[in-house]
């Protein structure tokens, strides 16, 4: 999929993919990246992948997370400090645009060009929409990169499971054969729940959600 398709996505605020308030999803399954309540208090750092916009970004930070998120579109993280209400500060690296501020950085350009050195250590990675936003010729190329530079660090991945013939995405399905094929060489796969999307993918065809817990072997 071209980078013009994203960034017109974004100029044009076609981003009918976006949740405005956030994932209620994440909120039931964030002990597997965050811990119990009476887990060590230790700094959780999360990496979010194709990040855009989401609100779920200022939850994890409301939690006392660091959050790290890679995003191609400088449009959706202009629009992210906005809706947070913060100045961010913006260097410009050999690799492109980095935006800081208060805990949350995100790196501006092609995540297929970030390495693990950019990105440092996490401690786990929330995967909403990047799954499902690659085609899939790309998501083996996704996996083995996110694999690589996140060292197989635990994962929270929610994905959508419906007919493809009925939609041609994005988002598009990904189900759990998908996920066992990209992640089992790496990782044990659970999965956490398979429930009715309520309303349907875009209001155009029946799909469920699923959730996915990522842990490396």
């Amino acid at each position: 999929m071209e980078h013009s398709f994203w960034h017109s996505k974004w100029q044009k605020n076609e981003i009918g993919f976006h949740e405005p308030e956030g994932n209620a999803l994440l909120v039931k399954y964030s002990s597997f990246l965050l811990g119990s309540e009476n887990s060590s208090a230790a700094l959780k750092r999360i990496f979010v992948p194709l990040c855009g916009k989401t609100r779920d970004i200022g939850w994890l930070l409301s939690q006392g997370c660091e959050v790290v998120g890679a995003e191609l579109s400088e449009v959706a993280i202009i629009q992210l400090f906005e809706e947070l209400g913060a100045e961010p500060n913006v260097t410009i690296t050999a690799k492109g645009k980095v935006y800081t501020k208060d805990g949350l950085t995100i790196y501006v350009g092609d995540i297929f060009k970030l390495t693990s050195g950019d990105l440092g250590n996490v401690s786990g990675v929330y995967d909403r929409a990047a799954l499902v936003a690659l085609p899939s010729p790309l998501r083996e190329q996704y996996a083995a990169h996110l694999i690589a530079i996140t060292q197989c660090a635990p994962q929270l991945i929610i994905s959508f499971e419906y007919d493809q013939n009925k939609m041609a995405g994005p988002p598009f399905s990904v189900n759990e054969k998908t996920v066992d094929t990209l992640y089992s060489g790496a990782y044990g796969i659970k999965r956490l729940e398979r429930s009715v999307l309520e309303g349907g993918l875009k209001g155009k065809v029946d799909a469920d959600n699923l959730v996915f817990a990522l842990t490396a072997k």
